[in-house]
């Protein structure tokens, strides 16, 4: 189950990237995190803004509705989407992980 909580400023979640993959998609998940192929390599943050851009259309909200709290360096990252509910990320992601 995905490991999601409820912060003041919105829903934080933590994903895994796997960078240069042949297409952006959700991959499952273990241990409570988040594992997304993304279509971009790791180079001048491409990764990153393609995690933004997937994510954001998934949940419907902006791009500037999401932000990396943490890991924009790392393989793992600590995503905050503003004005969504732990639940609402479980109800949005589960259909690709389940």
């Amino acid at each position: 189950m995905i490991a999601a909580t409820d912060t003041e400023a919105g829903a934080e979640f933590v994903v895994k990237v796997v960078p240069r993959a042949s297409k952006t998609e959700i991959a499952g998940e273990a241990d409570g995190v988040v594992r997304i192929r993304i279509a971009a390599p790791p180079v001048d943050g491409a990764a990153n803004v393609e995690l933004i851009k997937f994510l954001s259309k998934i949940f419907g909200v902006s791009k500037t509705s999401m932000e990396m709290v943490s890991g924009s360096q790392s393989r793992q990252k600590r995503v905050r989407i503003a004005g969504v509910r732990a639940a609402e990320v479980m109800e949005k992601l589960g259909p690709f992980i389940a």
